[in-house]
């Protein structure tokens, strides 16, 4: 008598199919992960940005020099705080101060910006 060929998977096939499975989405998890942080650090970026920008303008449309020295600031933007520490230096014009402007975020530093501010 001969005997009748099974058909289907083998134990050993089905896990090799389940360790492969699983690779692939760990692979899948972790890429995924990093796109939702990087995400969130483009939104963390761009609203420190957005105060240091504003915290620009409110000393341009001040049309006086800041004076020299360091001041730190706080900034709400979209629910977040963020800290500004701005140093001012003079320069060798005195009609022109170098504004220096760090934003972070629990302690840590998210922007830094700098320009020249002038007489108006």
């Amino acid at each position: 008598m001969r005997q009748r060929r099974r058909r289907g998977f083998t134990l050993i096939e089905v896990l090799v199919a389940l360790a492969l499975t699983a690779t692939a989405l760990i692979a899948a998890l972790r890429a995924s992960a990093a796109l939702t942080e990087s995400a969130g650090r483009q939104s963390q970026f761009m609203l420190a940005q957005l105060c240091a920008e504003n915290h620009l303008v409110q000393l341009r449309l001040a049309r006086r020099l800041p004076d020299v020295g360091t001041s730190g600031l706080a900034c709400a933007q979209a629910g977040r705080s963020f800290a500004i520490e701005q140093a001012v230096h003079a320069t060798p014009n005195p009609y022109f101060r170098r504004v220096e402007l760090q934003v972070s975020e629990g302690g840590q530093g998210v922007v830094q910006m700098s320009f020249v501010a002038g007489r108006n």
